[in-house]
């Protein structure tokens, strides 16, 4: 065969290949739509994605990177970084949407959201903020994505572009079966342009989001100021290391960029009523002993810190996680001191007290731990921090009957979580309950996004025989068995589940 036959048959392949991504693209979203029944709705993306695909979808996301990240469980840092979330979210013109905030522990630089609520911030970005206002301003810019819907818009552009760009290619494709040189660089223009559209598309959204994410900052009494001073920071560090952080390279940051959301930042007026919390400071350093190689790292840092601090605004945090770290080196002695001294200027500080609980659940006085959170409960019955790290201790101690009661009067007036299962399978199960144990595992598999093995672990317990499922267990099942199979009906439907 010669040169050019080769040529025109490679083509023709590439051509054939083109055609037959078109014709399953274009049955894949025609399907997909015609499955979900989704309505046409004032907005154009509500053609690709429903509230409910995008629910569905960001829980699958949301499984996928529970199994490939680590996400902080500590349940002070979750209840914060949730309360700053919902205080965004209940300002946005689209306070009805559901989210769901974390922090993954990567002492790298970024954040993210995904469709449904997902918003995903890294360790490091919490650290390398020097005030609320900074972090919430990168929260407000990522809930504004979710708001915006900028997934959904990115897929529908890409499904709108898609036949032009691909008419493009084809005739590429065959210029390349006549001509090779010419038709590679056609092919290579087509592309480009298609990047060029996509790269466009891309700094619309991130000025959307900076945009709405200002607004958010304002209607929340945060300082609007603190979105341009991150961008600054970001862009002066990346500049000093010669590196970029991955937050740069995912939001694509220009002076110009920066300038023009100072100049809005500025156009709000003063607000006297700027509102950050105390809280933000102690997560911070709860977040440096967590992320430390070693104990006695945070400690020194803490200790340095101290030094020129003595009488700052800093002091008690820098107090606080020195403490912790004190703590996880084996020096109760110095890090009870320290927290009593704290505890008597402020003796209702949640920080402070869970901090003193979890130094005697170190050194196994569970007794002395006990006292502490009887007392925190009773102050802060709906603390879900005081309430999960009570019953982990007492999990810890051998008590799994007493920890599976204050979870399920817990249970009864708030939402349960991921936590809640996991506790509550582990208190049932030592206590020897093991139908609440495998209802409640596959209540964490439901949760976990795993519809598919809860199923398999209820339909395992209602044939159960030793133990057998007493009447009202059974009643529970079949109703979570129903909803469930349901559930996974719809999961399959809308292809996010094999």
């Amino acid at each position: 065969m010669s040169t050019i036959s080769k040529q025109k048959t490679s083509a023709l392949k590439i051509f054939q290949s083109v055609l037959l991504g078109l014709l399953l693209f274009s049955a894949h979203v025609n399907a997909e739509v015609s499955s979900l029944d989704l309505p046409t709705l004032g907005d154009s993306t509500g053609i690709i994605f429903s509230p409910e695909y995008e629910r569905r979808l960001g829980q699958a996301f949301l499984s996928q990177i529970r199994r490939q990240a680590h996400i902080i469980t500590d349940p002070e840092i979750e209840t914060y970084i949730n309360s700053i979330g919902y205080r965004l979210v209940s300002h946005s013109d689209n306070n009805t949407q559901k989210f769901t905030f974390f922090i993954i522990n990567d002492p790298s630089i970024n954040a993210f959201s995904a469709p449904g609520g997902i918003v995903g911030i890294n360790s490091g970005t919490v650290l390398m903020s020097s005030s609320e206002s900074e972090l919430a301003g990168v929260m407000a810019h990522e809930i504004a994505h979710v708001t915006q819907k900028h997934m959904a818009r990115a897929m529908e552009q890409q499904a709108r572009m898609s036949i032009p760009r691909m008419a493009a290619m084809i005739g590429a494709i065959i210029l390349a079966s006549q001509n090779p040189d010419a038709g590679q660089a056609a092919i290579v223009a087509t592309q480009g342009i298609a990047a060029q559209s996509q790269i466009n598309f891309t700094r619309s959204n991130e000025q959307e989001a900076d945009r709405i994410g200002m607004q958010l900052l304002a209607r929340s009494d945060f300082d609007p100021m603190g979105m341009p001073d991150f961008f600054q920071k970001l862009l002066e560090d990346s500049r000093y290391q010669g590196q970029a952080p991955e937050f740069l390279r995912s939001h694509p940051l220009t002076s110009n960029r920066i300038a023009d959301t100072r100049a809005r930042a500025e156009s709000y007026p003063p607000n006297p009523d700027i509102h950050e919390s105390k809280n933000y400071k102690f997560v911070k350093a709860k977040l440096r002993v967590l992320l430390a190689r070693d104990p006695s790292d945070a400690n020194k840092y803490f200790q340095q810190k101290l030094e020129t601090e003595k009488y700052g605004d800093n002091f008690a945090n820098y107090t606080y996680g020195d403490a912790l770290a004190l703590t996880e080196m084996g020096d109760y002695e110095q890090a009870r001191k320290k927290l009593e001294r704290l505890l008597g200027t402020d003796p209702e500080n949640t920080f402070y007290i869970l901090a003193l609980a979890g130094l005697d659940v170190h050194k196994s006085d569970y007794a002395g731990a006990f006292k502490i959170y009887d007392n925190a409960v009773k102050l802060f019955p709906d603390y879900r921090p005081a309430v999960y790290s009570y019953a982990k201790a007492l999990l810890q101690d051998n008590k799994p009957a007493k920890a599976a009661d204050i979870l399920h009067e817990y249970g009864k007036h708030y939402e349960p979580d991921l936590v809640y299962y996991e506790y509550l399978t582990r208190a049932e199960g030592e206590a020897g309950n093991k139908i609440e144990a495998g209802i409640a595992s596959a209540e964490y598999y439901y949760l976990s996004g795993e519809t598919g093995v809860a199923i398999d672990q209820i339909r395992h317990l209602l044939r159960s025989h030793d133990p057998r499922p007493d009447y009202y267990q059974t009643e529970r099942l079949q109703d979570r068995l129903v909803f469930m199979e349901q559930e996974l009906k719809i999961e399959k439907d809308m292809k996010i589940k094999e």
